[in-house]
């Protein structure tokens, strides 16, 4: 006895009921993963700025600990290597941006703390300005 089987052969491919299906699996799993993303993004950045900020409070003391003077602009704390370069703002994309405040002694130099440049505000509802 002899037995024949049918093959059918089927078109190889997605119908558009399962494309449409992995779109929309793909759609929230994105919904979900780029706002978290972003905020990362931002989040890091204000790390970033607090880190500057410490690094470059930190070598303008030390330029005052060893000169008894402020430095009289920024780039002073490159060229006596208190920092490799000045940081860019991370919120600015820029290292001119930097906010320079004067000492109350004008004669102790021009430099004696820095802030941000930026615009924008921290997200614990502080301004970047005013870190």
């Amino acid at each position: 006895m002899v037995t024949v089987t049918m093959v059918t052969l089927r078109a190889r491919g997605f119908s558009l009921i399962e494309l449409i299906v992995a779109l929309a699996i793909l759609a929230t799993i994105l919904s979900i993963a780029v706002p978290r993303y972003f905020s990362n993004i931002e989040t890091a950045q204000e790390n970033v700025l607090r880190e500057d900020l410490y690094i470059m409070r930190s070598a303008i003391d030390h330029y005052f600990s060893d000169q008894s003077v402020y430095p009289n602009e920024l780039a002073d704390l490159v060229t006596k290597n208190y920092l490799r370069a000045v940081p860019t703002d991370p919120f600015t994309q820029s290292s001119n941006s930097w906010v320079v405040v004067a000492p109350s002694n004008p004669s102790l130099g021009a430099v004696y703390d820095i802030h941000s440049g930026s615009p924008n505000m921290a997200k614990n509802g502080t301004w970047l300005a005013s870190w």
